[in-house]
């Protein structure tokens, strides 16, 4: 080897030296420089905290954090306490089940072939749902399957269809006058997939519907509540949450955990879903004659990431 060719290789190696050392010391003053800022925002909010106490009812309110959310422009189909909504409410196609008049009775089922994946999820949906039950759909059409559970006086019908062997969207059609909604699937995770999961019980659970503002979010968060008993068993401590947020519904199932007298936690006890409303139709399942009453255009609806309608 020549002395050109090892000058070379000793400086290459020098470099390389003072690079990773560079590395070392850029990621030292990035992580002193974010303890810096979390320090002075520490300051900030206990300077902040004693002003308040001290001055008690005359304290300044609070600043509003501006978010996509808070930032979202006004809509006139929100819902707040009007009489006409309510009057809807009162002769809507889930009027019955809020009366009391009915008991939900669930039918679960997939595409024509299912993966194992989505049998896996449904089982932990039929564990999660009282009074639901599994039917293998062989090849049955949905229509049909609407009239043959109709008879048997199911009140919902839940699809579950795939993609590539996974999960990827849910029918939810309301027996025996529709509506019908399709969401898209995202986010799955079973219940062994979480970490420090518990055992879920067979007690009725608590429903907690969350941000449903819109009328059309109103009409999605009756039709997800009408899935479960109307009156819940609080013994068992379950509660299965829909949480609107930016129009992504995220389905969790809990169990609380009274740690002492005064401190109460929560334990995840599966699965996770995210959920996303791609059409909802009136009446039953009916893909060329069935009329919409709302359809996701991306085209139209995506302009503004401030515009949401749930």
């Amino acid at each position: 080897m020549s002395d050109q060719s090892v000058q070379n290789t000793l400086s290459y190696h020098r470099l390389g030296i003072q690079n990773r050392k560079c590395k070392v010391v850029k990621r030292q003053l990035f992580q002193k420089m974010k303890q810096d800022k979390s320090k002075e925002k520490r300051k900030k909010k206990k300077a902040d905290r004693e002003m308040r106490e001290a001055l008690g009812e005359d304290a300044p309110p609070k600043p509003v954090p501006q978010t996509t959310e808070s930032l979202r422009p006004d809509d006139e189909t929100y819902v707040g306490e009007d009489e006409e909504v309510m009057n809807d409410t009162q002769h809507d196609e889930f009027s019955n089940y809020f009366n009391r008049e009915i008991e939900p009775k669930i039918l679960i089922t997939t595409n024509k072939k299912s993966s194992l994946e989505t049998r896996k999820l449904l089982d932990e949906l039929v564990n999660v749902i009282p009074n639901s039950c599994y039917c293998k759909r062989g090849k049955v059409d949905m229509k049909d399957m609407v009239k043959q559970a109709t008879d048997k006086e199911f009140t919902d019908i839940i699809v579950m269809n795939e993609d590539m062997k996974k999960p990827n969207s849910i029918i939810i059609c309301h027996l025996p006058h529709g509506p019908t909604a399709t969401f898209r699937l995202t986010s799955v995770k079973l219940k062994k997939q979480l970490k420090r999961h518990g055992n879920a019980t067979s007690h009725k659970p608590e429903i907690i519907l969350n941000n449903f503002n819109t009328r059309l979010g109103h009409s999605v968060g009756r039709m997800l509540a009408s899935i479960f008993p109307f009156d819940p068993q609080f013994r068992g401590r379950n509660v299965v949450t829909f949480h609107n947020q930016r129009d992504y519904i995220f389905f969790r199932r809990h169990r609380y955990v009274f740690k002492n007298n005064k401190r109460v936690g929560l334990q995840e006890l599966g699965p996770r879903l995210t959920l996303k409303l791609r059409r909802l139709q009136k009446g039953t399942f009916d893909t060329q004659g069935g009329e919409y009453e709302w359809y996701y255009n991306h085209k139209q609806m995506d302009v503004s990431r401030r515009t949401f309608f749930l």
